[in-house]
């Protein structure tokens, strides 16, 4: 199974959060392969500047550290955006979406307002 990582199960991971359970963690452990989206850089950097966020390290830096795979924002990524439809507002989220389906990934988050959406999701 390869999965896409939303920001907060990222970070979750990243900070060994019980937020996490233990299924989620072997799931994640498990893939074949695991990817972190440029959006969830984009979105944390974002947190960060706004001092919602704070992280031991630079979030590359977590990324790296994880094993995990950068997945670069591609314009076929953003073409699949513009087919969505607006079950959800948050940018990033939706960005995870489109990826997610372009890329044949399967989404691992909590957000239950991803539902609606034509996408695999693992939830945690």
């Amino acid at each position: 199974m390869k999965l896409l990582l939303d920001t907060h199960v990222f970070l979750w991971w990243s900070t060994n959060s019980r937020r996490l359970g233990s299924s989620s963690r072997r799931l994640i452990s498990e893939a074949d392969a695991v990817y972190v989206s440029a959006a969830s850089a984009w979105e944390a950097a974002i947190k960060l500047a706004l001092g919602r966020l704070r992280l031991q390290d630079p979030f590359a830096s977590l990324v790296e550290g994880s094993g995990f795979q950068e997945l670069p924002i591609t314009f076929s990524h953003a073409g699949q955006l513009l087919a969505l439809p607006r079950h959800h507002a948050d940018p990033f989220d939706r960005m995870l979406v489109a990826q997610a389906q372009v890329e044949s990934l399967t989404l691992v988050t909590h957000d239950d307002q991803l539902t609606p959406y034509q996408v695999s999701i693992a939830w945690v």
